[in-house]
């Protein structure tokens, strides 16, 4: 691996403002705050293999938080974060799911708001791969973020020695091999976190399928400005209050969802170049608001700012 940053080789007032700015670049959007009593101290070491950015990241303890506005500033929705951690300990939080890593857990981070810290120093290593080769073999990330994958798990140790060694001799490798070894290192994180998801307790199979059969309809429909829990229940063919009922096992509410969905799903419209010829209020009717003041109000409810800010704020289309 090289050196990508040390806060020895800058001035102790200067250090960790160069040091934020280079994590929010290399690893993950966030606002860090030192948590030590002693002076900041960290180190970047990095190795690209194939489409995996391997990251090994030495730090005092630090709190980092991943917010609507920095997620929004970085753009990189289309990859996720899977962290190895090498030494102390990590809190993790994300999806009203909270963890902790100790030294050989991995877990996995999304571009959602997340929480994590340390009350020490800390070693993680950070693999960012793209989300969809997660997601095509295990469903939703929201499954296993912040799910803590232990170290005792035959998959997992297997998944930490690889990648260490893969980070070592990233620079031995010819553009074929780095792309076949990348492969198989997802392969061996979605093992170990199906691995994981096997030891949560045995749940309703019939009512978790109607539930994933209503989250894909969610997805496919949000342009429906119509589309409401009782459409949605009439869709997935069950009654409204059972379907009620399977959400909030899943903690979550089914009109909530659906309008996070539509904002969610707005807001990178308005990032992405390829909506750039759509107006807003045009914008806001093939997400499924059926007026643009409807849409501007929760839009900057959610995100701070009206669409039309949002589009124009730096950073977003890059």
């Amino acid at each position: 691996m090289r050196t990508l940053f040390s806060t020895a080789d800058y001035a102790p007032e200067d250090s960790f403002r160069f040091w934020r700015e280079t994590i929010f670049d290399r690893i993950v959007p966030v606002e860090l705050t030192p948590t030590a009593a002693h002076g900041f101290a960290g180190s970047l070491e990095a190795a690209e293999v194939g489409p995996l950015l391997i990251t090994r990241v030495t730090q005092s303890a630090v709190t980092t938080v991943a917010t609507p506005d920095t997620i929004r500033r970085h753009g990189k929705y289309e990859t996720l974060n899977v962290a190895i951690t090498l030494k102390g300990r990590v809190f993790s939080a994300q999806d009203d799911r909270t963890a902790i890593q100790n030294p050989g857990d991995i877990v996995v981070m999304d571009r959602r708001p997340a929480v994590m810290g340390s009350d020490g120093d800390t070693q993680t290593l950070f693999i960012e791969m793209p989300r969809a080769c997660l997601e095509r073999a295990l469903g939703s990330t929201r499954r296993f973020t912040a799910l803590t994958i232990g170290a005792d798990q035959v998959g997992t140790s297997m998944v930490t020695t690889f990648f260490q060694e893969l980070a070592r001799t990233a620079g031995q490798m010819t553009p074929d091999m780095a792309n076949r070894m990348a492969s198989i290192g997802v392969d061996l994180v979605v093992a170990s976190i199906a691995e994981r998801l096997a030891h949560e307790p045995p749940r309703n199979i019939q009512g978790i399928l109607i539930f994933q059969r209503a989250l894909a309809h969610i997805e496919a429909n949000l342009g429906d400005v119509n589309l409401d829990p009782t459409q949605l229940a009439a869709a997935v063919g069950v009654s409204l209050r059972h379907l009620q009922t399977l959400f909030r096992e899943q903690d979550r509410n089914i009109a909530d969802w659906i309008w996070r969905r539509r904002l969610e799903s707005a807001a990178q419209r308005l990032t992405d170049p390829g909506f750039s010829h759509l107006s807003v209020g045009e914008l806001a009717y093939s997400c499924g608001f059926s007026t643009q003041s409807h849409f501007s109000r929760r839009f900057k409810e959610s995100y701070g700012l009206s669409p039309s800010d949002y589009r124009r704020a730096p950073g977003i289309a890059g």
